[in-house]
């Protein structure tokens, strides 16, 4: 009967714990963030937020007057 009790709290704890897995997911970080060291020469401003790849950031630049002079660093 012990053992019985044992099984299902660990069936139980298993089972939330595939519940909370999908319904939070698991994020791995991802190294490949364009405002990483490759970026270090550049503005802080200009460098690429995350999400980005080049040609998208260069036209939200675009879109800013105030961001205008960083499409220099991407030519």
């Amino acid at each position: 009967m012990e053992i019985e009790k044992i099984l299902l709290f660990v069936f139980i704890a298993i089972t939330l714990g595939v519940i909370i897995f999908s319904v939070f997911g698991f994020k791995i970080p991802s190294n490949n963030n364009p405002s990483n060291s490759n970026y270090a020469n550049i503005p802080e401003k200009c460098r690429p937020s995350a999400g980005y790849d080049i040609e998208s950031w260069k036209e939200h630049l675009s879109h800013h007057t105030e961001t205008q002079e960083c499409l220099q660093y991407f030519k």
